[in-house]
């Protein structure tokens, strides 16, 4: 069967989904610990208290709490920062490999 390319214009995805308010929402609500590595490569820790389009109140306990600018964080992690995370190439090719012994 040939392919026959279609005519009609793709619509562009959204710029909004706005899964990023939801999700910090739920951060701030449950007072979710979290991480957040900024673009110059310090972490801080806290629970997000505010949020708001261009930036997050992080709250810390026995440290001054931060206004943080949404451009100069790089991510945000939920918990400490130190729990292991699982590998999944390496963990999946190791049962593989034992498997063929």
């Amino acid at each position: 069967m040939p392919f026959r390319p279609s005519n009609k214009a793709k619509t562009p995805p959204p710029e909004e989904t706005f899964e990023e308010s939801a999700y910090l929402k739920t951060l701030g609500e449950k007072q979710t610990l979290v991480t957040i590595k900024l673009q110059g490569g310090d972490l801080v820790q806290g629970w997000i208290e505010y949020y708001d389009r261009d930036m997050l109140r992080l709250t810390r306990e026995g440290q001054p709490n931060l206004f943080i600018f949404k451009s100069q964080i790089m991510y945000i992690e939920e918990g400490d920062g130190k729990a292991p995370r699982p590998r999944r190439g390496k963990s999946a090719g190791k049962a593989e490999s034992s498997r063929a012994e």
